[in-house]
C-alpha cells in the first residue's frame, strides 16, 4: 500500500460504513458491494469495474486488524493539515520542525506498546531526518511494505448427492490481479518507472510553512515515490487489472446447504510480495426429490398401502449408495419412523449418519366396487374404535 493511499483514499467511505464500524460490519458490506459490483453481474461496466477494484482494496486494508491499525493511525497524524503533540526541535530560522520519525515512532508505541519500532518503520523508513524545504532524505530501506491480498468470497451451486458425497468442480474467479501486460509496475512494456527527482523515491517531502516544518506527499509522484512517463494501456498506470481465473475446489462429502469453505491462499495476490488472501465459497444445495437432510441424518418419506402396514411386508428403499432392504412390521401406523444405521451423511470424525425412514400410509382416491364392497365388509368385521379417547369427550364420558 504506498503512503498516497494511506493519505489520500478513504476506505471508510468507499465500503459505506463508519470508522467506528465492527469487523462484522466491514465484511458484511463488502460482500454486498461485491455482489453487486462484480464484473460477472456487471459486463462491460467500466464504472462498476473500478468501483469494484476500489472496494477490494478497501476491504483488503479494513479487514485486517493489523492494517486497519496503521491505516488509522496515519489518518489521524495526518488529518486536516493537523499534527499531534510531540517531535518538535529547532527550525531554520529560530521556527520549529515536526520530526515525523518521532511521531510515528511515538504512535506506533502507543498502539503497540513494547513494539520495536513505530509507524516510521511501518513505511520503511519513508520519513527520514527533517529537511529544509529540499527533498527527504531515504530512511531505512526506501520501499513500501508487502502487503497481503484481499479475501474472495463466491458462490456454487451442487446438486443434492454432491453435497452428500463430495465432488470437485471447477470455479471462475474475476477479482484484482497484478496486471500482466507490465508485470505490475504500471509502466508500458519495454519501459520502467523512474525514480521521483522531487522526493528521491520516498513519496514525501518536507515544507516549511511559517514557524513550522513538516512532511507531506510528494506532489510530482503523488506520494508514490515514482514517475510512470509512459503508463501501460491495460491498467492504465495503476499495475493491477480485473482478470478472470479458474480454479479447481475439492467441496468435501458432508457439506450442508448455507455452509462456507475457506480456501487459504486463494484470494487476491498480495502486494509487493505479501500473501495472497484467502477465498471463501458459499454453497449452496438444490433439493432431492425424494431425499431430505436433518444434521447428518437423510430422511426419506415411504408410501406404504393399509395391507402392507396391518399385515406387514418387507420393501427396497433407496440409500445414496444403493438400496437397501427394510422390514415393515405388522401393525405399522402411518409417521412410523425406522433407521436405516450408517446409511446417511459422511461426518468429518468418520462414520455416517443414519437414514430415517417414515411411513405413510396411502389412501386410494379410488376405488373399484370389488375392492369397497371388501373394505365394507372389513369395517364391519373391525369393531375395535380407533380412537376411544375422542369418542368419550364426544360422548361426555371424560
Amino acid at each position: 500500500m504506498s503512503t498516497k493511499d494511506f493519505l489520500e483514499k478513504d476506505y471508510y467511505k468507499a465500503l459505506g460504513v463508519a470508522k467506528d464500524a465492527s469487523s462484522a460490519d466491514i465484511k458484511k458490506a463488502y460482500r454486498k458491494l461485491a455482489r453487486e459490483l462484480h464484473p460477472d453481474t456487471n459486463p462491460g461496466d467500466a464504472r462498476a469495474e473500478a468501483r469494484f477494484k476500489e472496494v477490494s482494496e478497501a476491504y483488503g486494508v479494513l479487514s485486517d486488524e493489523s492494517r486497519r491499525r496503521e491505516y488509522d493511525e496515519a489518518r489521524s497524524l495526518f488529518g486536516a493539515g493537523g499534527m499531534p503533540g510531540g517531535g518538535f526541535r529547532p527550525g531554520p530560522g529560530g521556527g520549529t520542525t515536526f520530526d515525523l520519525n518521532d511521531l510515528f515512532g511515538q504512535a506506533g508505541a502507543r498502539a503497540n506498546p513494547g513494539a520495536a519500532g513505530g509507524l516510521g518503520d511501518l513505511f520503511g523508513g519513508l520519513f527520514g531526518a527533517g529537511g529544509r524545504g529540499g527533498p527527504a532524505r531515504p530512511g531505512r530501506g526506501g520501499t513500501q511494505a508487502a502487503g497481503r491480498g484481499a479475501d474472495v468470497e463466491t458462490e456454487v451451486t451442487l446438486e443434492f448427492p454432491e453435497s452428500v458425497q463430495g465432488v470437485t468442480v471447477p470455479l471462475q474467479l474475476a477479482s484484482p490481479a497484478s496486471c500482466t501486460t507490465c508485470g505490475g509496475d504500471g509502466a508500458r512494456p519495454g519501459t520502467a518507472p523512474r525514480q521521483c527527482p522531487i522526493c528521491l523515491g520516498v513519496g514525501l517531502v518536507n515544507r516549511n510553512q511559517g514557524a513550522f516544518g513538516f512532511s507531506e506527499p510528494c506532489r510530482e509522484c503523488r506520494g508514490t515515490g515514482s514517475v510512470i512517463d509512459d503508463p501501460c494501456p491495460d491498467c492504465r498506470g495503476t499495475g493491477v487489472t480485473t482478470q478472470t481465473r479458474t480454479i479447481t475446489v475439492k467441496i468435501p462429502a458432508g457439506v450442508s446447504d448455507g455452509q462456507r469453505i475457506r480456501l487459504a491462499g486463494k484470494g487476491v495476490p498480495g502486494q509487493r510480495g505479501g500473501p495472497p488472501g484467502d477465498l471463501f465459497v458459499r454453497v449452496h444445495v438444490r433439493q432431492h426429490d425424494i431425499f431430505g437432510r436433518k444434521g447428518d441424518d437423510l430422511t426419506l418419506t415411504l408410501p406404504v398401502t393399509f395391507p402392507e402396514a396391518a399385515l406387514g411386508t418387507t420393501v427396497r428403499v433407496p440409500t445414496m449408495d444403493g438400496a437397501v432392504t427394510l422390514k415393515i412390521p405388522a401393525g405399522t401406523s402411518s409417521g412410523r419412523t425406522f433407521r436405516v444405521r450408517g446409511r446417511g451423511v459422511p461426518r468429518r470424525t468418520g462414520g455416517a449418519g443414519d437414514l430415517l425412514v417414515t411411513t405413510e400410509v396411502a389412501v386410494p382416491k379410488n376405488l373399484p366396487a370389488d375392492a369397497r364392497e371388501a373394505l365394507e365388509k372389513y369395517a364391519a368385521a373391525q369393531p375395535d374404535d380407533p380412537r376411544p379417547h375422542i369418542t368419550a369427550v364426544v360422548d361426555g364420558r371424560a
